[in-house]
């Protein structure tokens, strides 16, 4: 097989895996805190075609890939009523901190195998280009959904500790936030694409020093 096609589909199985693996723990952290509607929607399941978003968890990512770019992107939410869920606001916090602390700690697993396993040192090999991605990805995905801007996780955990006054902006701003999320990348690429390298950069070089590097 080509490399560059052994790759793309390489990338394309961490994207899928990541995403699924994002929403599968927003899922069953909602499940866990009494709320049952992602469970009844079918949601709490290893079949990509229940999480995928062919713009977020395809397109977009696998086009950033192919321009050299920093990966980032999501899936298609889990429903959540948070009015089921233990502590309402703030367990709607801890549903929306699963999924990008599950992205992270993904990335993290894979640095330590890389790292004690010496995949790390032998730069240019398959192996290598596999836990790379996998951490980059990962990383992508965690800081790109810990955007505060509705849906995005980041929208969640602000809402918890926020004054009533943001509170109110955000309720109102959310049919609107997707839109606002589309823009931000296709006007502002350049820019956020800087943010996000910036982000990645800075916790791989954090995951390099835990290790004593």
């Amino acid at each position: 097989m080509n490399t560059n096609i052994a790759q793309i589909i390489t990338v394309f199985i961490i994207i899928l895996a990541s995403v699924i693996l994002h929403e599968l723990s927003h899922g069953f952290v909602a499940y866990w805190l009494g709320d049952h509607t992602a469970k009844d929607a079918g949601r709490l399941t290893f079949n990509p075609l229940k999480h995928i978003d062919p713009y977020m968890s395809i397109l977009v990512p696998v086009v950033l890939y192919l321009l050299n770019a920093p990966v980032f992107g999501g899936a298609k939410p889990v429903p959540v009523n948070y009015h089921n869920l233990k502590w309402h606001e703030w367990g709607m916090a801890l549903v929306a901190a699963a999924g990008p602390l599950t992205n992270f700690l993904i990335a993290l697993i894979a640095f330590l195998i890389g790292y004690f396993s010496g995949i790390l040192f032998d730069i240019g090999s398959f192996g290598y280009f596999i836990v790379t991605e996998i951490v980059f990805i990962n990383l992508g995905f965690m800081i790109f959904n810990l955007i505060p801007v509705p849906p995005l996780d980041g929208s969640r955990i602000l809402y918890a500790i926020a004054p009533d006054s943001v509170r109110v902006f955000l309720n109102k701003f959310e049919p609107y936030g997707i839109i606002v999320v589309y823009a931000l990348i296709l006007i502002f690429g350049q820019v956020f694409q800087s943010f996000m390298g910036n982000g990645i950069n800075g916790i791989w070089h954090f995951f390099w020093y835990l290790v004593g590097y």
